[in-house]
């Protein structure tokens, strides 16, 4: 039997009051080491602590003197800078992310700038400059003729604009040597709201007559008439919206009468003229269909300090020069820079030569 007083170790036998000695100086040693992990712990702590209050401060302190403040960080900067050509450090990269600042556009998120997007065709200022110097002569029908040489300007500011109103109506599918001559029977008879109420419509026809389907106009008129006596107090709408809502006004003749009687721009009033005009210059993005379909994309683009002009313009200049049959591009300033003249003079060179020397 071996006595619990002797203990039996690798190095000997140690006895029970050595045993307690190692014991003690064992538990001393474990406390010293924990004691030291906290110690480091702690002394870690300080030291994250401070490298955090550096970078806090390290803008300030790299002003007064990087160099000092931190030699290894400030020699790697300095290799860092002299790597990099923008002289970012590679750490201040990571912090920012790659992020690179980005503006919005004057107009707001997502609008860009709408003037450098909106389309507008090529050289049209140089064609309206060529437009304007092959119409000013003024003496197209449109010029002795038009809506704005039909109203007695005698006449009172109501009964003007009535006047203006049925000059418009009678003008559509009409020349205007038809419609001012109506015009000036209209007027020797009297052309009032009160006047045309009391007229019958077999007089009224003859008085027209012969304005193209001057039978539906009639019945226009008279319509219209009692309208504008009922609603309007016997004068006319000074909007659009009220305008195209009276029998025969269409949205070319609202504009033109807003711009002829009310002297404001409310559009462009578009024409057969103006119509095949800016289709035959290029001046709509595609080809349209109506003259409604071309008053709004010209609208899109033209200048609307242009808009009460253009009408005028174009309708003379489609009276006189740019014809619906046989244009006489041969006259034209423009017929070096419109399509509709260079695609025909392309169809002329392509066709064979006739025959017969004296056709």
């Amino acid at each position: 039997m071996t006595s619990p007083y002797f203990l039996e170790t690798g190095t000997g036998v140690v006895t029970r009051k050595r045993s307690k000695v190692l014991k003690a100086e064992l538990g001393l040693t474990g406390a010293r080491s924990s004691e030291a992990k906290e110690t480091s712990k702690r002394r870690g702590k300080d030291e994250d602590e401070t490298l955090s209050g550096q970078d806090r401060f390290s803008s300030a302190d790299a002003q007064k003197d990087p160099a000092a403040a931190d030699p290894a960080r400030h020699s790697q900067a300095s290799a860092s800078r002299s790597s990099s050509a923008g002289g970012t450090s590679a750490k201040d990269r990571r912090r920012r992310g790659g992020v690179r600042p980005e503006y919005e556009p004057a107009g707001g998120p997502g609008r860009g700038d709408a003037k450098r997007d909106r389309w507008e065709p090529a050289g049209w200022q140089k064609q309206l400059e060529n437009i304007r110097e092959m119409r000013k002569g003024k003496d197209a029908p449109v010029d002795l003729m038009g809506a704005e040489k039909c109203f007695d300007d005698q006449a009172s500011p109501k009964v003007m604009r009535y006047q203006v109103l049925i000059s418009l109506m009678l003008s559509s599918q009409t020349k205007d040597q038809v419609t001012s001559a109506a015009m000036t029977k209209l007027r020797d008879h009297g052309l009032s709201v009160e006047s045309i109420l009391k007229t019958d419509e077999g007089t009224l026809g003859e008085l027209i007559y012969p304005v193209g389907f001057y039978k539906t106009k009639v019945k226009y008129i008279k319509q219209t008439t009692e309208i504008l006596q009922n609603q309007y107090d016997g004068d006319i709408p000074d909007n659009v919206a009220d305008l195209i809502r009276l029998p025969g006004i269409g949205p070319k003749m609202a504009h033109l009468i807003m711009n002829i009687a009310w002297q404001k721009v409310s559009g462009i009033g578009v024409d057969t003229h103006v119509h095949r005009i800016a289709n035959r210059l290029g001046w709509v993005k595609k080809d349209t269909k109506t003259p409604e379909e071309t008053r709004v994309a010209l609208e899109d683009w033209l200048p609307r300090d242009l808009w009460s002009e253009i009408n005028w313009l174009l309708v003379g200049f489609g009276q006189q020069v740019c014809l619906p049959i046989k244009p006489l591009c041969s006259d034209c300033l423009n017929k070096d820079s419109c399509p509709y003249a260079n695609s025909n003079k392309k169809k002329r060179s392509h066709e064979p030569p006739s025959k017969d020397p004296y056709s």
